[in-house]
């Protein structure tokens, strides 16, 4: 079974937040996840255990580098494989 997580980072304190979204995008690549980038989102497709840990040590970085932020996480239907 695999989840589909679509998250969305939007750092509140930062002049130019595209340095600090594509920081935790390079983050993202260390996970056994499938990774689409689109506009606003990124959609993660990986074991449900695998989507959880990555959405828990997204929130931690954030917290410690992001002074304020947001973090939209949307979790669809599982797929069977």
């Amino acid at each position: 079974m695999k989840t589909i997580a679509q998250l969305t980072y939007i750092p509140l304190s930062e002049q130019d937040p595209r340095e600090k979204v594509q920081e935790l995008l390079e983050h993202l690549a260390q996970y056994d996840v499938d990774i689409e980038v689109g506009y606003l989102s990124t959609t993660v497709i990986g074991a449900p255990k695998v989507i959880f840990e990555l959405i828990k040590d997204l929130y931690d970085t954030m917290s410690l580098e992001s002074e304020k932020f947001r973090f939209h996480v949307e979790l669809h239907s599982p797929e069977k494989e």
